[in-house]
């Protein structure tokens, strides 16, 4: 600070080239802001020093934020769940700290710890720090700091086992540029590291650079001794040259400000007449240096091209290559004859730490921590039977079983891996619940717990806290309620069977076939040819006999008899039905629930029981029930006390508790529609827990196998298969649409008899209806009036038939006398 100071002050430089680390550039922004002179850095890469805090600073070099979406890429095409960063403590090391979390955010890779070491930190303060890594599960680390720090840590990291199989390290730019490897202790250290850098080419123009500045400095050092943060100083001289060129001869000369004796030297700074103009050519001056194309965006270089090297021996093997534009591409193009790399995951061959070529999990179980601690929560009644914990007093132990704890197990034995983990009752010193499962919940998040197993539901507002698995049981919830006994107490039970328009139906065509029956068999059948009074009653006695198959009667006549089976057949079906239906209705069929859906919870105003502690009461508040209304029970005995006692109507809860209540109840209870989305239950982790995946996947492989149902049958037994009641009160009645084929098929039978009858009868008769052309009157047939008693009409058709057979004997004998005659002559 003092020494820029002094070259503004009495130097009157133009321009300032060089501050060196972020801190210095912090300081040095502010002078040349106040001074209006260009502040030109090739080595500050903080984000934190942004091109809109002054217009007079520009970065010849990178920001740091530009290999941010690098990391993250490298990161991801591996699937890890989280890394920890391990940066130093100033302004270089925390810039990009947070755009490093906003960039793993994106891939849904969680930042759990962050390690940070003091510039000038000590060999013990720094494994003190690699020790409380070690304890964590995380092995993925981004070493964010200089070299001559972080080759420290590295060395220490190698000395205590943390550079062995299954770790990651991955360092930045910051460090990767400076990475020296002659040293066989540092090489040592660092086998196996991952290294992100900003991709230089190779040229010609590079190559006779290099010579000369081995040439002028007479030493004999490879290429890489001259790092990428000196080519970009030696290309930021060759831009102020030009921008001062572009101006062309000035007076360069400083503005005097007149302040007071008392004024900070701030105040008391010259300004450049000209610096102005030399930022405005900054701006515009790009060329292509040795560095590469060289031109400043917002005032700072911009590259779209980073490589990934690999620590192998004493040589930075270059492994793959990052581009904005493609990320880590599976097939890159050959660029300006440089070699194609390898760039998918699968294709990049990595020596990983610990001379190891298999992909590191990025995570593991320290044998050196404690045993999982998987809090079960203590509550009684049927819940007992997912979890159940056994206190022992004498041995102060705690055991604990149940259908949750056995799909837990099963499922933590089908990883690839061993975790140790111990299960810890969330209870007080009594004995008792130390709280609901919120509580419990939460203390996952506190770290106090690092899984929870359990009755777990699955909802939105506990996901903003912790992350679930997979369920491992059905979803919802639902509403239970009594049932009623719908049976008929009245004495006109019999007539419920059967609809009103099928009763009337049924004995329209009752009379209709007795009519048929009388029109077909009232000529030819005596029984049917009587009085008319004994003729209707005869034909209905006939019809109605049917239905029980007792009619005395014969048919004589063929269509009779055609008619007789067809309508047999009808009333066959239709007393069947009728039995069947009264027998349903008498019997199981009539039971239904007493409350049918949430709105009549509502109209009628009825007490509604919910779980204690259940996330239930708030979902019944959204509901709208009247909280006045809520009944709290406390277990699955409580709930049938309720119900015995008339302090609820009905009841919420979850399907996993009430399909075996209501088959221990089945024709006490029954679960009614809607069911309530619910996301199940599933076991608790915190966020970005890299167990999670792997205990989803076992819960698919166990509820996928036979073993499942195994533990559903060991804890809840083999349930009850109940009646699937209806929500509606309709009834098994028989209605007019089941039978009007049938009625269609006797209608037309008896139609057609009729007609054919008809057909035959006119077709007999038909010398009624000829004879106009004849001499002789045929006297019409007497009609028969239904008014004249029995024995007139006996008599007037005896009278008639005597006279009919005395006029056929005289012809006949007057024909026998005629041919005796002719016999004689």
């Amino acid at each position: 600070m003092h020494a820029a100071l002094d070259l503004l002050k009495n130097v009157e430089v133009q321009a300032i080239l060089g501050p060196m680390t972020s801190m210095q550039a912090n300081f040095v922004i502010n002078l040349g802001d106040v001074a209006q002179v260009p502040i030109i850095s090739f080595s500050a890469t903080s984000p934190s020093l942004s091109y809109t805090r002054s217009e007079f600073f520009f970065r010849a070099t990178l920001n740091d934020l530009s290999q941010v979406q690098a990391i993250s890429a490298f990161i991801h095409a591996f699937g890890w769940k989280a890394a920890v960063p391990i940066y130093v403590h100033n302004e270089f090391g925390e810039g990009i700290n947070p755009f490093l979390n906003d960039a793993l955010e994106k891939i849904n890779t969680n930042l759990p710890y962050r390690s940070v070491i003091h510039p000038l930190a000590s060999d013990d303060e720094i494994l003190k720090e690699l020790y409380k890594l070690m304890t964590m599960q995380t092995r993925v680390f981004i070493v964010h700091m200089p070299f001559s720090l972080g080759s420290r840590l590295f060395m220490k990291a190698k000395e205590i086992g943390m550079m062995s199989k299954g770790y990651v390290w991955i360092t930045t730019d910051g460090m990767t540029n400076f990475l020296r490897l002659e040293n066989s202790a540092i090489a040592r250290s660092m086998q196996g590291v991952i290294g992100i850098k900003p991709r230089v080419r190779v040229t010609k123009r590079l190559q006779a650079f290099s010579y000369r500045w081995r040439y002028n400095s007479q030493e004999e050092a490879s290429i890489q001794d001259l790092n990428i943060y000196g080519l970009w100083a030696y290309d930021a001289t060759i831009a102020l040259a030009m921008a001062v060129e572009k101006i062309g001869p000035r007076h360069f000369s400083f503005q005097k400000i007149n302040v007071s004796n008392g004024s900070m030297d701030l105040d008391s700074l010259p300004v450049s007449t000209v610096g102005k103009d030399l930022q405005h050519a900054l701006v515009d001056t790009s060329f292509t240096g040795i560095s590469g194309d060289f031109h400043f965006k917002n005032r700072q270089l911009d590259t779209s091209i980073f490589e990934i090297i690999n620590v192998v021996g004493k040589e930075k093997k270059v492994i793959g290559i990052w581009t904005t534009e493609n990320g880590i591409p599976r097939n890159l193009t050959s660029m300006s004859g440089d070699p194609i790399l390898p760039s998918s995951a699968a294709s990049l061959d990595i020596l990983w730490p610990g001379d190891s070529k298999s992909i590191p999990k990025g995570w593991v179980i320290p044998t050196n921590e404690k045993k999982l601690r998987i809090g079960v929560p203590v509550k009684d009644g049927i819940s007992s039977k997912f979890v159940r914990v056994i206190n022992d007093l004498k041995s102060n132990t705690s055991k604990v079983s149940g259908f949750s704890i056995d799909i837990f197990d099963a499922v933590m034995a089908t990883l690839p891996y061993y975790v140790p983990y111990d299960y810890v009752p969330f209870e007080n010193a009594d004995g008792k619940s130390a709280g609901s499962y919120d509580d419990m919940i939460y203390q996952v998040y506190l770290g106090n717990f690092d899984a929870v197993v359990g009755d777990i539901t699955i909802i939105a507002n506990r996901s903003n806290y912790v992350d679930f698995t997979l369920p491992y049981t059905e979803s919802g919830v639902t509403m239970i309620v009594p049932v009623k006994d719908k049976k008929q107490k009245t004495a006109w039970v019999f007539l419920k069977p059967l609809t009103w328009d099928l009763w009337l139906t049924s004995v329209c065509f009752f009379i209709f076939f007795a009519f048929v029956i009388w029109i077909l068999e009232r000529k030819s059948n005596e029984e049917f040819g009587q009085t008319p009074p004994r003729q209707l009653g005869t034909s209905l006695w006939f019809s109605f006999s049917t239905m029980v198959f007792s009619q005395r009667e014969k048919v004589v006549t063929g269509l009779a008899r055609f008619v007789v089976i067809i309508w047999c057949f009808v009333v066959l079906i239709l007393t069947q039905s009728y039995t069947a239906s009264l027998t349903s209705m008498l019997t199981v069929s009539q039971l239904e629930p007493t409350l049918t859906s949430i709105d009549q919870l509502i109209q009628n105003g009825v007490k509604v029981g919910y779980p204690k502690g259940s996330f239930v009461l708030a979902l019944l508040r959204h509901l709208n029930l009247n909280e006045a209304n809520l009944i709290m029970y406390h277990n699955m005995d409580d709930l049938h006390n309720a119900f015995l006692d008339g302090r609820i109507a009905a009841a919420f809860d979850e399907l996993p508790y009430m399909k075996p209540f209501v088959a221990e109840y089945c024709s006490k209870y029954t679960m009614v529609a809607p069911t309530l989305k619910a996301g199940g239950f599933g076991f608790v982790f915190p966020k970005g827990s890299p167990l999670l995946p792997d205990v989803s996947r076992g819960i698919l492989i166990i509820t996928e196998e036979p073993e499942m149902s195994k533990f559903e049958t060991g804890w809840f037994g083999k349930q009850n298969i109940c009646p699937d009641l209806t929500t509606t009160t309709s009834s098994n009645r028989v209605d007019v649409n089941s039978f009007w084929g049938l009625f269609l098929i006797v209608g037309a039978a008896s139609m057609l008899a009729l007609v054919v009858f008809s057909s035959i009868s006119l077709y007999e008769h038909r010398n009624l209806f000829v004879g106009s052309g004849k001499s002789q009157r045929i006297d019409p047939i007497p009609t028969i009036s239904l008014s004249n008693g029995s024995e007139e009409i006996e008599g007037s058709c005896k009278e008639k038939e005597d006279s009919v057979i005395n006029h056929s004997q005289q012809n006949s004998m007057s024909r026998s006398a005629s041919v005796e005659d002719n016999e004689e002559m």
